[in-house]
């Protein structure tokens, strides 16, 4: 069988590490067959639309796709490509690895995000000239879809401590909603888990990240604590992410654009491949995405490094360190 994966490289150093995740997919004994398309800031420029309706048929007809980074038009594309793929969990995993600084070596945390709702559902106003209005949508449906795949994910992976993440003493309707359901949900389960305050979990995630696992959060608060949890473990290069659906599924790094060293060549692929790594998971293909998952760790612990890790390798110098270990 071979599985159609959608390619959309993006702006800035998304079109210097999408290949090298591609090369990495293709070393592995799985039949891919690659359609490529463009969005992001230049086909804003060069056509009017950061996200062309061939490249959305692309997301919409494949079995995944593999996505990299966008810079100013993220909102443009991110958000509805994400709703293309009819993706409602964002999965964050942040692991410490042997051989780079982390606050805590054994560190090993996954983020469950609620993907489609909360702030980022994209219904702003201006009531009147300088006074602007975001409204925020929390649901029951979502809130249990996004705690059941949460509690499942914990199961599956062997991941014993559960945290559900709310700001309900402030947001009472809305994250009182997604907690009190949350809480049903792991109730129903019979299974332990403890809640905490947002801002009180960004705080101890730092302090003790050790006791910490999986985390189900609003949109938000995944957004937000997941890039915190990547500077415990190291950097934004090192965070994959899945969003993932009944079917469909989208696979990108956490890591922006980054113009600042975009053509330069020197991008951290391991975020990217570890993406290919999830997408390697969701179509069933675990024990290469565990192959995939090991040969980046070795070459995370004994290198070539790039300079966000210290090194002086370029992307192409890491990629083909991966591929060597496959």
């Amino acid at each position: 069988m071979t599985h159609e994966i959608a390619v959309i490289p993006g702006d800035g150093i998304g079109r210097e590490v999408t290949p090298a995740a591609v090369e990495v997919l293709e070393a592995v004994p799985v039949s891919f067959g690659f359609v490529h398309g463009e969005a992001g800031d230049e086909v804003a420029k060069q056509r009017g639309d950061p996200l062309p309706e061939e490249t959305r048929a692309l997301a919409a007809d494949a079995d995944a796709t593999l996505f990299g980074a966008v810079g100013e038009t993220a909102a443009d594309v991110v958000l509805p490509l994400r709703s293309i793929v009819d993706s409602f969990a964002n999965v964050r995993p942040a692991r410490a690895y042997p051989g780079l600084d982390a606050l805590d070596p054994s560190t090993d945390l996954v983020f469950v995000r609620e993907n489609t709702q909360g702030v980022y559902s994209g219904i702003e106003s201006e009531i009147t000239e300088g006074v602007q209005t975001l409204t925020r949508v929390i649901t029951e449906e979502a809130s249990r879809d996004i705690a059941e795949y949460g509690f499942r994910y914990a199961k599956r992976n062997g991941y014993e401590n559960v945290t559900i993440a709310h700001k309900a003493n402030v947001m009472r309707q809305t994250d009182g909603l997604f907690l009190e359901t949350a809480r049903e949900v792991g109730d129903e389960r019979g299974v332990d888990y403890e809640t905490a305050l947002m801002d009180a979990l960004a705080m101890h995630l730092v302090q003790r990240p050790q006791e910490y696992g999986v985390v189900i959060c609003p949109n938000l608060a995944g957004d937000v604590l997941s890039d915190l949890a990547a500077g415990v473990v190291g950097g934004l290069g090192l965070l994959p992410s899945a969003n993932v659906g009944a079917d469909n599924g989208m696979f990108e790094p956490v890591h922006g654009s980054a113009p600042d060293i975009a053509g330069e060549g020197i991008a951290n692929p391991a975020a990217m491949i570890l993406s290919g790594a999830m997408l390697l998971d969701h179509l069933g293909y675990a024990e290469e995405a565990d192959r995939v998952r090991a040969a980046v760790e070795d070459v995370l612990a004994e290198g070539p490094h790039t300079p966000d890790l210290g090194g002086n390798a370029t992307t192409d110098d890491v990629t083909e360190a991966v591929l060597q270990r496959l």
